[in-house]
């Protein structure tokens, strides 16, 4: 697709709120950052910039300049990046090669839609490159932020939410093209499909006791554990894991300089973490390159 017209499709998105970030040409894969957080020098002009690896996410966009000087150099894919953009988007898959017999994803949304004594609501419609469906609906305004989903609802339905991102109308993906079905405002996500979404509720959490002196030292510590932990907690909705990164970079420098030990801060950031409501996954690959990070930079605690 030349390059004007995937701009007019990122532009076009972006005019709804929708924040858009490029893809490598005709593939899923984000074209930026090019490089893991595990891996990152620093070098990036970006991640140079923020002070820390900067991944996906927080480079969408709705800015028509950045857009603009991104779509003008290569056909970039449209990446749409759900949390940012207020978005709950439902997959519906379809068999692959030339499977049948088994379910749709939308045999099992409409199955799941009759038990609830309800339809599927009209919304925004995007048909993807391999036949499937992507249903977009706002994510409600009240409530646990919404996460990414696979197979929760059913055989063939995956959920894209806060972390997680979908290839927007207007690109290719090996060829084939992600196009309009129904052109429309995106729906209020229906409050049944809220509720099957809804993360599981927190185990009762043990405050994490770190054994530290109780001289100046020891209060430095306890001060910078205490400040890297709210850092975390009260980050607002899609800085809550780039927040993480931030304060696992801290603590991972005071660990490599011998303030603390690092399964201590570990610890920590993991029930920062659980508190924020970010998944065990994300959460574990956050807190791991922000420690690696951190120990390449021992700092010291003066006596």
């Amino acid at each position: 697709m030349p390059n004007a017209d995937l701009l007019a499709a990122a532009l076009a998105h972006a005019e709804r709120g929708w924040h858009v970030f490029p893809l490598r040409p005709d593939d899923k894969r984000p074209a930026f950052p090019d490089h893991a957080a595990d891996d990152c020098t620093g070098r990036d002009p970006r991640c140079r910039t923020a002070g820390q690896h900067l991944g996906w996410e927080p480079r969408a966009t709705c800015d028509p300049d950045r857009i603009r000087r991104a779509w003008l150099t290569r056909p970039y894919g449209i990446g749409l990046a759900c949390g940012p953009s207020r978005l709950v988007v439902v997959d519906l898959d379809v068999p692959k090669g030339n499977a049948t017999g088994g379910p749709t994803g939308l045999d099992t949304l409409a199955e799941l839609a009759a038990a609830h004594a309800t339809g599927i609501d009209a919304t925004y419609t995007v048909t993807t490159g391999r036949g499937g469906t992507h249903l977009y609906y706002r994510h409600p305004g009240d409530g646990p932020a919404l996460r990414n989903t696979a197979g929760t609802l059913g055989p063939m339905v995956d959920t894209r939410a806060h972390g997680g991102y979908v290839v927007a109308a207007g690109s290719t993906v090996a060829g084939r093209p992600y196009v309009v079905d129904l052109d429309t405002d995106p729906a209020p996500l229906p409050a049944w499909l809220a509720a099957l979404l809804a993360p599981a509720p927190l185990p009762p959490q043990r405050p994490v006791v770190v054994d530290l002196p109780t001289d100046r030292t020891g209060a430095y510590v306890r001060a910078a554990i205490n400040r890297e932990a709210e850092r975390v907690t009260t980050a607002p909705d899609g800085e809550r894991n780039r927040s993480l990164y931030i304060a696992a970079v801290a603590l991972g420098q005071l660990a490599a300089g011998g303030a603390l030990t690092e399964d201590d801060a570990r610890a920590v950031l993991e029930q920062a973490a659980a508190r924020a409501g970010l998944g065990h996954v994300e959460t574990a690959r956050t807190i791991r390159s922000g420690l690696a990070a951190g120990s390449h930079r021992p700092r010291k605690v003066a006596a």
